[in-house]
């Protein structure tokens, strides 16, 4: 990797760790992280950070999907579950896969556009509470090794069927 690319992504760790830290002073901000997919068994792990701690971790699988429709939806339910919590007014996304939240707010048609009418849905309520409520999208490829999305990531490949149906029958 040449210094420049170095640079950049050092800089950009710093941009996601002053979010972090802005959800630790501010009871109101919310935190999204979301990854996914592992051979033909697709797992979305979501965290909601609410000042200093998580307050929703979930888990969701399916197989044979395809990896957009899987990434849409577990931006669509991170959404879901930070728009529900009370007194919410600014949330942060923060993907590996912004490709997939940028379709969010692709109008043309598309295959899994139904993600994006409800992820809008969503959005639009979300505003009608406050015209001052906010949503931001963040860019964390997996290269740059952040330790939050890092964490998610090492739990989503440590999970398989096995695991699963383990949790499933307990």
């Amino acid at each position: 990797m040449n210094r420049k690319s170095n640079d950049n992504i050092k800089s950009h760790l710093c941009k996601l760790n002053s979010i972090i830290f802005q959800v630790l002073l501010d009871l109101h901000l919310v935190v999204v992280l979301d990854t996914s997919i592992k051979n033909h068994i697709t797992i979305s792990i979501s965290y909601i950070h609410l000042h200093d701690s998580p307050v929703i971790k979930t888990i969701h699988y399916t197989v044979n999907i395809l990896s957009t429709e899987a990434k849409l939806f577990a931006i669509r339910y991170g959404i879901n579950q930070a728009t529900c919590l009370p007194n919410i007014n600014h949330i942060f996304i923060i993907t590996d896969f912004i490709h997939a939240a940028n379709r969010i707010f692709d109008s043309s048609l598309y295959l899994y556009q139904i993600h994006s009418v409800a992820i809008s849905c969503e959005l639009r309520e979300f505003f009608q509470k406050n015209n001052n409520n906010s949503i931001k999208f963040w860019d964390c490829p997996s290269k740059c090794k952040w330790s939050l999305h890092d964490i998610v990531d090492k739990e989503t490949k440590k999970f398989n069927i096995t695991s699963i149906l383990s949790c499933r029958s307990s």
